[in-house]
């Protein structure tokens, strides 16, 4: 009984020891005799104790890391400071233990010292306007490099781009600036369109009394009382001003200026007509 009882415990022993369970979203790189052998995936595997060795297991999961501030001069030689995150995710398990040392560590050199190129080759107000083109341009090149590293780098998204106070007072000042010459040329565009409407709004009002004039000769006698009833309007208005100022008009020669309006509106319509 004695050999039956060791050699079940041995069975039992080779099968906890070879089984090995893989949780969802890892993988792990297993070594026999110390030369690689195979991938883990997850779930449950068996490997042969003592001959086969798990040297690596990590997640296939996204991953990110933290850019702290960095100090990038752009082209126009502006000193910045930018930080960033860096979203990626391993591939190839193989690759990433074998290809670099210290993945992390080799990932965060390589995204900061590509984004202070990126940068550099850029202006302060370019570097404002086309972030989404270099985040573009900075992934682009990261993978380039990262690819034999077995990893992929999903994005990397610039947090902030921090200029000296100097500067950022000077930007405040041309922002407000560019807004007040925006209103001012608003407000030009409209006080023009309201001159242009109303000259339009009294050269048809002149039109339509000249024809009215012109075909009803009547119409001369209207034309007159509404004139005065305008005159004793505005009369009325001077005179309640604060700083009104009397004017004093001859009685015997306002019919003689009533008459001078009309005939100039008649000779504006029948030149008009002519023409």
């Amino acid at each position: 009984m004695e050999p039956i009882i060791a050699i079940v415990l041995a069975l039992i022993g080779y099968a906890l020891g070879s089984a090995k369970i893989i949780n969802e979203g890892n993988a792990a790189l297993v070594e026999r005799l110390g030369r690689r052998h195979r991938t883990l995936n997850p779930g449950l595997n068996f490997i042969v104790p003592l001959v086969d060795q798990i040297v690596m297991e990590d997640t296939t999961r996204e991953q990110y890391i933290d850019i702290k501030p960095q100090n990038v001069i752009t082209k126009d030689n502006i000193y910045l400071e930018v930080d960033a995150i860096l979203y990626w995710r391993i591939r190839e398990i193989e690759k990433s233990f074998y290809a670099i040392e210290n993945l992390q560590g080799a990932l965060m050199q390589l995204a900061t010292t590509t984004l202070r190129e990126i940068i550099a080759q850029n202006t302060l107000e370019e570097t404002n306007v086309t972030r989404e083109e270099m985040n573009r341009t900075i992934l682009r090149e990261l993978n380039a490099t990262t690819s034999d590293w077995g990893v992929e780098i999903i994005r990397l998204d610039i947090q902030r781009i921090t200029p000296p106070e100097s500067v950022r007072k000077s930007m405040e000042e041309e922002r407000a600036a560019e807004i007040k010459k925006r209103a001012l040329i608003s407000e030009a565009e409209g006080e023009s369109q309201a001159a242009i409407k109303k000259a339009e709004a009294t050269k048809t009002s002149m039109q339509i009394i000249a024809e009215g004039l012109r075909t009803n000769p009547e119409s001369k006698e209207i034309l007159r009382y509404l004139v005065a009833q305008e005159y004793i309007n505005a009369s009325y208005r001077l005179g309640e001003s604060a700083n009104a100022k009397v004017v004093f008009v001859d009685p015997g020669k306002s019919g003689d200026l009533m008459k001078e309006v009309i005939a100039e509106a008649t000779n504006t319509e029948s030149n008009g007509n002519g023409s």
